[in-house]
């Protein structure tokens, strides 16, 4: 994985670097593209305060417009209604199409600041004269996505609001969300309509708790099992009533257990939810394991996708709540 520009050039070895490249940026035209909270008319000259996951009150004189969010923020904000300017983070695949985690946003109407990890182009981001940053969290205090060798110097540029993910459920990840985006002025258009699809599918899955599901990544090397808890996804999931498959003993961290592929029949399931993401292997790759492809949801076709990053919005998960329901009805009980 290739560093920031700013890395590669030496650009801004310190304080008084950053300092004059803010000079430079605040000289310019004011940096490619302009942003639009309300999808529209510019924001109202009315001061902004928000607090974040992190309990830290954020005050401006006026509502940021200039945004740059990490992917999945961006498809978040994007649903409700906020444009932001830039994203970093995985936008973008190899034959130039996007990447699922972006959702709905226009990646031709945005910068991308960087497309893989601890990829940032921090000397493009000065010069976006960004008003705002916006990333969620896994671990507290740690933006996704924002590399470490590069965060005082990001920090430095512009305010950052950090959502929480982990031990939250989706509907609080959401709620955050749509809380920053109000506060954004976004227009909210579809928005109801949205939350009373995602509504409605939640309260389907209650029929499919006799269903043992697992939920899995696979790698080149190695078998993940998904760790319900620490997932808003998965919480909804659980707290909607299905069954999901809580791993017997998780890796240092929490997030999954980490199995060979000669143990991928650890645990038994009804229906096994892959993950979908690009770094992840793909089903007609994970069945060349032979240990996987025995498993009973394997051979009874009773495999089906998991979007793990959809976006933390009602559209994002009225689609994805949506679409496991109707491959649930496909299931049936197996062990």
């Amino acid at each position: 994985m290739s560093g920031p520009v700013l890395a590669r050039r030496g650009f801004l070895s310190g304080a008084a670097g950053l300092a004059v490249a803010l000079t430079l940026a605040a000289c310019g035209d004011g940096g490619a593209g302009t942003a639009d909270p309300a999808g529209g008319a510019s924001p109202a000259a009315r001061s902004w305060t928000f607090t974040d996951d992190r309990g830290k009150k954020l005050e401006q004189p006026k509502v940021p417009g200039r945004i740059v969010a990490q992917v999945g923020s961006a498809a978040a904000l994007w649903d409700f209604g906020v444009r932001p300017i830039a994203v970093f983070g995985p936008h973008k695949l190899k034959d130039g199409s996007k990447d699922p985690q972006v959702g709905n946003v226009d990646i031709t109407k945005v910068t991308g600041l960087g497309n893989v990890w601890d990829e940032f182009n921090v000397e493009q981001y000065i010069g976006l004269q960004p008003d705002l940053l916006v990333s969620s969290m896994y671990v507290k205090d740690t933006l996704w996505y924002v590399p470490e060798k590069s965060k005082e110097t990001i920090e430095q540029v512009a305010p950052s609001v950090g959502v929480m993910l982990t031990g939250k459920s989706a509907t609080e990840v959401i709620g955050t969300y749509e809380a920053l985006a109000k506060s954004l002025g976004a227009d909210m258009r579809g928005v109801p309509e949205a939350k009373a699809r995602m509504e409605a599918a939640t309260k389907e899955l209650a029929a499919f708790g006799n269903l043992k599901i697992l939920m899995v990544s696979g790698g080149a090397d190695a078998f993940w099992i998904v760790n319900p808890p620490e997932y808003p996804d998965i919480v909804h999931l659980k707290d909607a009533g299905l069954n999901v498959v809580t791993p017997a003993k998780v890796d240092e961290g929490g997030f999954f257990q980490t199995l060979s592929w000669e143990n991928a029949d650890t645990y038994e399931a009804d229906v096994i939810l892959y993950d979908t993401r690009t770094q992840a292997l793909k089903p007609e790759e994970m069945m060349k394991k032979p240990t996987f492809a025995k498993l009973p949801a394997v051979e009874a076709g009773q495999l089906y996708p998991w979007n793990a990053e959809a976006p933390y919005s009602y559209q994002g998960y009225a689609a994805f709540l949506e679409g496991l329901v109707a491959n649930l009805k496909k299931a049936k009980p197996l062990t």
